[in-house]
């Protein structure tokens, strides 16, 4: 006999609700940079259809985005980047010749201990299982932290080679979780996630040939237009070009294309050696690495996606909880 399967997401809450013993349900949140804005839309949208997870497990951006959600920071972080514009991100910049990473790590990790988690707080202590994704820059091994200081582990997970310094952890340098596993369906299994809903934000994002140019600000005016302008110099060299095929990538389109490259490719294997029951991919390959001007456009774009996929994602919780 078929099962009728609500599309709103009232009528999966209240079909939820009604299920004899819900499963444990994962949320592995992927590697993407200023797209990972899409996680915190796609959150909004399953707590409104009553699916909150049990087990959150992040790489990246999807590290910090999770780790936000499960401090209950999430809508501080959200009203940031909603405000946010780029001299607000190159405020984050402190590029020296004798540094490792174009990020100044002390405003970084204000940031995080601000809008993500207090600087005491610990994975342990979370109400829910989370796990971050790191990569051993020596070995190439994926390292999981499931216990420790939250915005450490955040912070590990999201150090992009050449962006963000490299963490040092027992006695190991530890890189972006992303070269190594961008969307981390096997660490939910780990940590007893029966049904894990997966957001993968590589799904697009080799298909740039069409890419718009991203929304550009208001000129400013007053005694504030010099110094932007002089930041705005001195940034035209990490940012994109725009359309002009003429000229070469900016270095950061350099590096996260290069690395855009390769996630695309480790994303689809790890997928499919590691598949999870609901795939989420929010269509954003266009969003520049930095364009955190956009993030309202990629919160709608994983809010609308999660809507979509309600029917199924009701048919794989209600299936485990048949089985």
């Amino acid at each position: 006999m078929a099962l009728n399967f609500p599309s709103s997401a009232s009528g999966l809450s209240k079909r939820l609700n009604n299920l004899p013993q819900k499963p444990s349900i994962g949320l592995a949140l992927g590697s993407g940079a200023s797209r990972g804005w899409s996680h915190v839309g796609i959150i909004k949208a399953l707590s409104e259809a009553g699916i909150e997870p049990d087990v959150v497990c992040g790489t990246s951006v999807g590290a910090m985005v999770g780790a936000a959600y499960a401090t209950g920071r999430l809508d501080e972080l959200k009203d940031w980047v909603l405000k946010s514009t780029r001299s607000d991100v190159l405020r984050f910049f402190d590029i020296k010749l004798s540094q490792t990473g174009l990020v100044n790590v002390e405003r970084w990790t204000r940031f995080l201990h601000t809008y993500v988690a207090a600087e005491d707080v610990r994975i342990e202590d979370l109400a829910k299982k989370y796990v971050a994704v790191a990569t051993d820059f020596d070995t190439g091994r994926e390292v999981w932290f499931r216990e420790g200081l939250l915005a450490e582990a955040v912070r590990a997970s999201m150090a992009m080679p050449g962006l963000y310094p490299a963490v040092r952890d027992q006695q190991r340098w530890l890189v972006d979780g992303g070269l190594v596993n961008p969307v981390p369906v096997n660490a939910c299994r780990a940590l007893g996630a029966e049904v894990v809903i997966a957001v993968n934000l590589n799904s697009d994002i080799m298909r740039r040939a069409d890419r718009k140019p991203a929304a550009t600000e208001q000129p400013d005016s007053g005694m504030l237009a010099s110094l932007k302008q002089q930041a705005r110099d001195y940034s035209s060299n990490l940012f994109p070009h725009g359309d002009d095929k003429a000229v070469p990538p900016g270095l950061l389109d350099a590096v996260s294309g290069s690395i855009n490259i390769f996630q695309d490719r480790i994303t689809r294997s790890r997928l499919a050696g590691d598949p999870a029951d609901i795939v989420i991919s929010p269509r954003l390959g266009d969003m520049g690495i930095l364009e955190f001007q956009r993030a309202g456009d990629a919160i709608k774009e994983g809010e609308d996606r999660v809507n979509s996929a309600l029917p199924e994602i009701h048919r794989a919780i209600e299936l485990i909880t048949r089985a």
